[in-house]
């Protein structure tokens, strides 16, 4: 038998308020491949030609198509959805910086780290980082509502 809180099953539900501290961070590695960008394009409708037309990317500063920048954001959703704070965390807010391109072929690692909580707004600030070898190519904050542990009859 499973049981609930605040519409959330606790055998899939991640980390409550209370089981969160400072300094926590999770991380997700992923290659971006020719297909990821095709797709995201396709469901965004973000047919930028420096994202989709090689002979133009080519003229650009970049020298080649670039993944889009909102992929990686995509990545830190990840993170956080899945893993820290994980499931039934709820997006509130982003702030981003894109500091590098990324092109198809790099793999990026997102590391999400837990800066600051409020429990009375319930709510979690994380850095958020995306590195390409090592190299900084997204980096910002994010903030989080995440739900409390239900309380003990």
């Amino acid at each position: 038998m499973y049981s609930t809180h605040e519409g959330h099953n606790d055998s899939i539900h991640g980390y409550y308020l209370e089981d969160l501290k400072v300094g926590m961070s999770a991380s997700h590695a992923k290659t971006v491949t020719e297909t990821d960008v095709v797709m995201f394009a396709g469901l965004t409708g973000d047919n930028n030609p420096v994202h989709c037309n090689e002979e133009f990317a080519a003229q650009t500063r970049f020298k080649g198509r670039i993944a889009h920048g909102m992929f990686c954001a995509g990545l830190i959703s990840c993170v956080a959805g899945t893993r820290l704070p994980g499931p039934g965390a709820v997006y509130v807010d982003q702030q981003l910086r894109f500091t590098a391109p990324v092109r198809i072929g790099d793999t990026v690692t997102t590391v999400c780290t837990i800066q600051d909580i409020n429990l009375e707004r319930r709510r979690v600030v994380m850095q958020t980082v995306c590195t390409v070898r090592d190299q900084v190519v997204v980096e910002g904050n994010a903030t989080f509502m995440v739900s409390r542990r239900k309380a003990s009859a």
